[in-house]
């Protein structure tokens, strides 16, 4: 009964960490606007996949990045690289000039689920946030870093991200004939919302420099 605790905060941990609208919720709903349905859930499948192992990588080392908040600071700050350049790519994408329906429709599957998996990778940001989960549970007695403990929270992540990936899904696809406007401008949204964490990661950056 112990390890069903785990698995329990790791789904509203995913649940709460994903829902709000981000980078890989929301191209996911681009791409099952764009593409089909189908093609977003293999697109979250990758995005998935991903977030397993950053969250296993988050637990395994969460004793020794806590005890080394440089560690944390150096992701941040690359973090902060990688959403400054994704915010000048969408909007770069967002005013080409957009082209008669062309290679949309013949993208393969593969490719959808390899895009979910690079940008699940480019977001760093799930491993200190599982670093600071874990260890607070942990110090209230809730967590213990042992193999089922980990498998358990993890599978919790791996459950609620992929479900959170599939109600964007399905919200936006049901109402396709009203998301035009995600169709038109998903790049600046998108932009926007990488623009908006970038300057909050450098932010909380500045309050640690100077602190």
């Amino acid at each position: 009964m112990a390890i069903v605790f785990p698995f329990f905060f790791g789904f509203i941990a995913a649940a709460v960490g994903i829902t709000p609208p981000g980078l890989i919720n929301m191209t996911a709903a681009k791409v099952s606007l764009k593409d089909g349905r189908n093609e977003a859930i293999s697109f979250a499948i990758g995005a998935t996949i991903i977030v397993f192992f950053q969250t296993f990588l988050a637990l395994l080392f969460a004793n020794f990045i806590d005890s080394r908040p440089d560690i944390i600071n150096k992701l941040q700050e690359f973090g902060l690289f990688i959403f400054i350049a994704l915010t000048i790519y969408f909007f770069w994408k967002a005013k080409r000039p957009k082209s008669a329906k062309s290679e949309t429709k013949t993208r393969s599957k593969t490719n959808r689920f390899f895009l979910g998996m690079l940008l699940s990778v480019l977001n760093l940001f799930p491993i200190p946030y599982y670093v600071f989960i874990s260890i607070t549970l942990s110090s209230y007695g809730y967590f213990f870093f042992d193999k089922g403990f980990i498998l358990s929270f993890v599978s919790g992540v791996v459950i609620g991200s992929f479900l959170v990936f599939y109600l964007y899904i399905l919200f936006f696809k049901k109402r396709e004939s009203k998301s035009s406007f995600l169709m038109n401008n998903g790049n600046y949204i998108i932009g926007t919302i990488t623009g908006l964490v970038s300057l909050f990661t450098l932010f909380k950056l500045i309050t640690v420099y100077l602190g």
